[in-house]
């Protein structure tokens, strides 16, 4: 419609997201008309806090995390019950998102007074329906303008949550609208599902065109054991290394790294700023860069202009790029460089490799050789450091991984064929987030105009 005419009562607020909600058909309703405000006190003398489910959080997702025992057994304040289908709210973070329609699996719910509980009268509003409205920016707008507060602790009263109103269809048509939208995100879900399965049966086929066979199960046993001179090194990746012993069926040549590459290099982390590089600026990859096994070269930060920057540091495409230190399961991720902008530094946490001028192996395959399931187990196997999240790996140690190294046109094959099963994994991923992006712009558009 061209225009419309409300008295100033009936605006939530005179902001764009406020005139927005006036093309909606969609009676408005006072949550207190459908919401009923419950305070039910949990007798924690007759109820032990051990067989209560009590809450810890509410993610801004909405969802749902408990205490763990330990962390119930310290807990002083009052409690109050919620039931499955109650709404809950956070006093403080509620506008972010912080609020959840009780799980069943959580029935009862044990929450502390920062978390005012709602009975929902289901013949007015479907709960599903509550949910996604409260999640839509023109609603939050309205909770933001609510917070009162400074930055760090800012809250809304439950008067002032109560005395709000939402654009209301009949609970046919709110049941319709959720149908319509959970139906969107099934079909979401499906076309992710085939990505993942897309992907997983492309690494299948690699690693059985190269003779691989999937690692076993560990053995079920209460001992291991085992010479000395037998395990490299006596912790629990070595003792595991042992265990499972590499695998030698393949039909192609075992070679080490050291038998293709002439160096692994490593780079330079000065003290950078805290933010990407901008244009034209130099700058020096972290870690993230390949922690995912793809590069990406957002993962940087810019190098202060009091330093001058090390262009023979320098990341080029073409170039294969090893992590040498991260948690366990990160240490020796690998990405092979396709395109990079310029100005961009290795840092001393990753590793270049540096191959011979008649290297017999692509750089597209040793990044994809070095994912293997029996090269992620060598490396575990000699990882190195106490600290459970920075983990190391020595050259010496990445030089000697073993791995099947097939005659350069099969290498080629191999990885044009992992390339277009990801080509076809994104795809589906690209379908599957417009299918999303498309179901909630229908739904914000059918509530409020």
């Amino acid at each position: 419609m061209i225009g419309a005419i409300r008295q100033w009562r009936e605006m939530w607020q005179w902001l764009p997201s406020g005139i927005a909600s006036l093309v909606t058909d969609s009676p408005r309703v006072p949550f207190s008309d459908f919401l009923t405000r419950s305070v039910e006190p949990i007798d924690k003398t007759r109820h032990g806090l051990e067989s209560l489910n009590v809450i810890k959080k509410i993610t801004f997702g909405g969802e749902v995390f408990i205490r763990s025992p330990l962390e119930k057994a310290g807990y002083k304040g009052p409690l109050f019950q919620a039931k499955a289908g109650d709404l809950v709210i956070s006093k403080i973070r509620v506008a972010q998102g912080s609020f959840s329609i009780v799980p069943a699996d959580f029935d009862p719910l044990a929450v502390s007074a920062e978390y005012p509980i709602y009975k929902v009268d289901s013949d007015i509003a479907d709960t599903s329906f509550l949910a996604l409205v409260l999640r839509t920016p023109e609603f939050r707008a309205v909770l933001a303008s609510l917070r009162s507060g400074n930055t760090t602790k800012t809250r809304i009263r439950p008067q002032e949550f109560e005395s709000l109103d939402i654009p209301l269809p009949d609970l046919s048509e709110q049941k319709k609208l959720v149908s319509a939208y959970e139906a969107a995100q099934s079909q979401a879900r499906t076309l992710e599902q085939r990505a993942h399965e897309t992907e997983r049966a492309a690494r299948r086929d690699f690693e059985a065109a190269l003779g691989l066979t999937p690692p076993p199960d560990l053995p079920r046993r209460f001992a291991q054991i085992a010479r000395f001179r037998d395990i490299e090194r006596w912790s629990h990746e070595g003792v595991l290394d042992q265990s499972l012993p590499r695998d030698k069926s393949t039909h192609f040549p075992l070679m080490r790294l050291a038998d293709v590459v002439a160096d692994l290099e490593n780079g330079w982390s000065p003290q950078c700023e805290s933010r990407p590089a901008r244009e034209g600026e130099w700058a020096v990859l972290k870690l993230g860069a390949v922690s995912f096994g793809t590069f990406d070269a957002r993962q940087n930060k810019a190098l202060p202009m009091r330093l001058k920057p090390r262009p023979e540091l320098e990341i080029r495409a073409g170039e294969v790029l090893i992590s040498r230190a991260n948690i366990t399961r990160l240490v020796g991720a690998c990405a092979h460089v396709q395109e990079t902008p310029p100005h961009l530094m290795l840092c001393d946490k990753i590793f270049r490799a540096v191959f011979f001028d008649d290297s017999p192996i692509h750089g597209d395959f040793l990044a994809e050789v070095l994912k293997t399931p029996g090269v992620r187990k060598q490396i575990e196997s000699r990882v190195t450091g106490t600290s459970p999240t920075m983990k190391n790996i020595s050259k010496p140690a990445l030089l000697d991984l073993e791995f099947p190294l097939p005659p350069t046109d099969i290498q080629a094959s191999l990885t044009a064929k992992l390339h277009r099963s990801r080509e076809a994994t994104s795809k589906l991923l690209a379908q599957a987030a417009a299918a999303r992006q498309a179901a909630w712009r229908a739904f914000v558009a059918a509530v409020f105009g």
